[in-house]
């Protein structure tokens, strides 16, 4: 086991979604700290040194305290050294949001250049890496989809070709029709909203068109016509971090913390005190187009 001094604590919504009991497949029925990863230095150990700058993933419970705290007691396995360099909060900040973008794009779907991007939701930590990773990997035309016009402006400015409002009460083939007109045809998308803007943006992919499912934000339910799944020959896959091993991510966790390093990604921080959790708990809720960290020591 691991001891760490917590310098970083990310404030995911997944927290939000175990807590209220409203996540898929984790319920916890008794009271527990939250927290699902942090950067920290490491107080005693039996695997790593201690004084090193370390990234966990901790698996919070009513028995397994989480991050938002000032130390955390985490298995060996669940424990990455941090490259020579990286801030802390940044190194945080793109931890689960990284993974979430990186693995769906790159391992999952198979990115190669040229190809063109969608991003459903591209205005949250995970949609704002994903429009950035996949403008560093090559593709040819990236494209952000979201509700926000002043968030999705910002998206230019890190790599999306064209953005495309998410419209109240708006049909869905009508934001097909215009997500067709930014995008053309996709051959990948990266979805974290579900709901109506997939079943929009599923008519715009292109043959043989891979999807991954990292969230539901525009709701838990979409209809998925068989004649376009088997008509242009679609691969859908849903990816869940949590249910991922460390050891798997390490990969993608190393390339994001070096594009973090030569300053290739970027993701807006809200640096906050454990004593203010509770207000950027709330404002978490919100759809903030930020990442909340907690830092204890502050």
């Amino acid at each position: 086991m691991s001891l760490i001094e917590v310098i970083a604590a990310p404030l995911n919504p997944l927290d939000l979604q175990i807590a209220s009991g409203g996540f898929h497949s984790v319920r916890h029925d008794s009271p527990y700290v939250p927290g699902s990863e942090c950067v920290g230095v490491v107080v005693d150990s039996d695997r790593h040194p201690s004084g090193t700058l370390v990234y966990a993933e901790c698996h919070a419970g009513p028995t397994t305290p989480g991050a938002f705290a000032t130390r955390v007691l985490v298995a060996d396995d669940d424990v990455l050294t941090l490259p020579e360099g990286i801030d802390p909060v940044q190194a945080a900040a793109v931890g689960n949001s990284g993974v979430a973008a990186f693995i769906p794009l790159v391992e999952i779907a198979g990115l190669r250049a040229g190809e063109t991007v969608l991003v459903l939701g591209a205005t949250g930590a995970v949609g704002q890496l994903a429009v950035q990773i996949a403008h560093q990997r090559g593709a040819g035309r990236v494209v952000g989809v979201a509700r926000d016009p002043e968030a999705l402006a910002r998206l230019r400015s890190i790599g999306a070709d064209a953005v495309v409002e998410v419209r109240a009460g708006e049909a869905t083939d009508e934001l097909a029709t215009r997500i067709r007109e930014a995008a053309g045809s996709a051959d990948v998308v990266l979805d974290c909203l579900y709901g109506a803007p997939l079943e929009a943006a599923l008519q715009t992919c292109a043959q043989r068109a891979r999807i991954v499912n990292v969230g539901h934000q525009a709701g838990p339910t979409a209809v998925i016509p068989a004649g376009t799944l088997r008509g242009r020959q679609l691969t859908m896959t849903g990816f869940a971090g949590l249910h991922t091993p460390l050891s798997e991510k390490r990969d993608a966790l190393n390339w994001i913390w070096g594009a973090v390093v030569r300053g290739e990604l970027h993701v807006v921080v809200k640096s906050v005190p454990l004593t203010e959790l509770p207000a950027a708990w709330r404002a978490q809720a919100t759809s903030p187009h930020a990442k909340h960290v907690v830092a204890p020591s502050r």
